[in-house]
């Protein structure tokens, strides 16, 4: 196989008979070649979208291995059941900025997964509102932005913050923002500017324990299991669509700082998770929640 001519094509629409065999025929007819398809229907209760999902990973011959001449080739049936599709090519990395604050343990991970091939991305910017991990950032040879926030900024001046974010964004042709730790509310612009392409981590005991040392309220209140979500941005804080969760157990012999590095370890193995799914084009939103396609 030549990974050049690798091309996963994502889908979703009305679910109805024929879409399968529909898009499959054009692929066979078009001398391409399925190396794996998955499908999803989500038609299981009254609460179901009634939405089809499937993502297909193929090879196309020569002459066809373009994303527009394969889109202009999949248009009749994408017009025929009135599909939200897309096709991008296996081999182009997405482009990745990080975010981070105080906590680098999630960033340190990501940067260890990219440095060593697990994490199919491109990482050109690294953005925070502290210095810390300027030097780690460097260490990398990765650019660091460190755009300040003074305590109690007001919207005016978190929003000016935000604006250089888009455009560091718009500059660099990011495809994906990761918070990774970054510990600001984002304002609804900036929700909106980054709608569909910008993942967050948190501990999994929001809303139960908000605030400062979420490990230690855990911890006083004798919890034996503990976790993390991740999750799409959405302007309801920590609400977005919900992409991978896990949990570890704990028990009273651990002490609070215990169940913070077991708090953070599942941290970074979320977040790696779903950004991993994520640029590998297995996510497909369905109304407020996600089909992943693992």
């Amino acid at each position: 196989m030549n990974i050049k001519r690798e091309f996963v094509l994502t889908l979703s629409c009305r679910d109805t008979t024929g879409i399968v065999h529909a898009v499959s025929g054009l692929l066979y007819q078009a001398g391409c070649n399925i190396i794996d398809s998955q499908q999803f229907g989500d038609v299981q209760n009254e609460d179901s979208t009634g939405l089809f999902f499937m993502r297909v990973h193929f090879e196309a011959p020569e002459h066809l291995a373009d994303e527009a001449t394969l889109a202009n080739l999949f248009g009749h049936v994408r017009e025929q059941f009135a599909m939200t599709a897309t096709i991008r090519v296996q081999s182009r990395k997405p482009r990745m900025l990080i975010m981070v604050s105080k906590h680098g343990h999630c960033l340190n991970d990501l940067l260890f997964r990219w440095q060593s091939g697990q994490l199919p991305v491109e990482i050109p910017a690294i953005v925070s509102n502290h210095p810390d991990y300027a030097e780690l950032a460097a260490s990398y040879g990765i650019a660091f932005h460190h755009l300040p926030l003074p305590i109690g900024a007001g919207p005016e001046v978190k929003r000016s913050q935000e604006q250089q974010v888009e455009a560091l964004v718009e500059q660099e042709g990011i495809d994906l923002v990761v918070l990774a730790r970054y510990m600001q509310i984002l304002s609804p612009e900036f929700c909106a500017f980054l709608k569909g392409r910008a993942i967050n981590i948190h501990h999994s005991f929001l809303p139960s324990f908000k605030g400062a040392k979420p490990y230690y309220q855990a911890h006083d209140r004798g919890v034996k299991l503990i976790g993390a979500t991740a999750h799409y941005v959405t302007a309801d804080l920590d609400e977005g669509p919900i992409i991978e969760q896990d949990v570890e157990r704990v028990d009273h012999t651990l002490s609070p700082e215990d169940f913070t590095a077991v708090g953070r370890d599942v941290e970074c193995v979320v977040l790696a998770r779903a950004v991993k799914w994520h640029v590998e084009h297995r996510v497909l939103m369905n109304g407020h929640k996600t089909v992943v396609f693992r």
